[in-house]
């Protein structure tokens, strides 16, 4: 049986929209609009979506560096939208985070020794002697050595930049790490080089992660389950072999489709989708997909699709499979 870590209830965040001369709300952007979903220990959810579908929102909510609109978010059965600044601050030991840019999320007039030693001077850990011992561990683990202690971020590659932002989120022991595309600005030959660093360390340090991105190769290089999100929704979650063997959800067939293929004699089938996203601040009734959907129905357009289990373990929110 496995154990749950997080629990993700009915989150939304909308962003109000103002304008004109008084300044006053026009509507708002609905960024997340209203998802649920859970992670079990040790395992590996990804997340993926075009850009502005509302992933990297979703990760900064659950760590509370976005305040949700509304929802719950429940780490280890503790409700952390209802935590103060200090409790929060006190979880975040528990929950760290990975950001996309290797080198805006490091200080740069920090050396990486500070840089890994702040953590555990906020949270209390150890003493001076001991935070370095445990910065020189550190930087060995995620494959640097301990003498870059004493140099600055641009003197390291990108890659290299982004092993001590994961050797910075390792430093607290936490049990979750949310990854926010933390490959998508490296080179191809060193994504891989990270994503296997990232397989290791969570079998090292018994590590749960979420794993947002928007390439579905690298998702299902290294996720158990995989949640699909459309215009600040899931549309689809299920296991990894799951949902690239048979995806249920139109939207998620066109971004499989969409997917690179290195054999230029393989063809495939390919469901391209057509016009843009919808805005956010003005989604379509029904399900936010009919517009660009080629399975649309009428019930679509007027009817708001629920995230319903189709099969055992696999949900999906499309009307093709609600019974009518």
């Amino acid at each position: 049986m496995n154990e749950v870590l997080l629990e993700v209830n009915q989150l939304k965040k909308y962003f109000p929209v103002t304008g004109g001369f008084f300044g006053r709300n026009q509507g708002d952007v609905k960024a997340v609009d209203d998802i649920s979903f859970f992670v079990n220990k040790g395992e590996t959810l990804g997340l993926v979506g075009e850009s502005g579908c509302g992933k990297s929102t979703t990760g900064r909510m659950l760590m509370r560096l976005i305040e949700p609109t509304d929802g719950r978010v429940v780490f280890e059965g503790k409700d952390l939208t209802t935590l103060n600044s200090g409790e929060m601050r006190k979880m975040r030991k528990e929950m760290q985070m990975v950001f996309q840019d290797p080198f805006a999320s490091l200080n740069p007039r920090h050396t990486v020794e500070q840089i890994l030693e702040e953590p555990l001077i906020v949270h209390g850990i150890g003493n001076k002697e001991e935070r370095r011992q445990r910065v020189r561990e550190m930087l060995e683990v995620v494959g640097l050595s301990s003498y870059h202690a004493k140099r600055y971020p641009h003197q390291f590659s990108g890659g290299q930049r982004q092993r001590i932002g994961i050797a910075r989120a390792l430093m607290t022991k936490p049990k979750l790490i949310i990854a926010d595309e933390p490959v998508s600005a490296l080179d191809v030959s060193i994504q891989s080089q990270v994503l296997n660093l990232l397989e290791d360390l969570q079998k090292e340090f018994q590590l749960t992660y979420i794993f947002i991105a928007h390439d579905l190769g690298v998702v299902k290089h290294i996720s158990d389950r995989v949640g699909v999100m459309y215009l600040g929704r899931l549309v689809e979650i299920t296991t990894a072999d799951q949902l690239y063997d048979k995806p249920l959800h139109p939207y998620t067939k066109a971004l499989l489709g969409a997917v690179p293929v290195p054999d230029p004699t393989l063809k495939k089938d390919r469901e391209l989708l057509t016009g843009d996203i919808p805005s956010p601040q003005n989604p379509p009734a029904g399900c936010a997909f009919h517009t660009r959907c080629i399975d649309c129905m009428d019930i679509c357009k007027s009817e708001r699709p629920q995230l319903e289990e189709i099969k055992p373990g696999h949900f999906a929110a499309c009307h093709l499979y609600s019974p009518r």
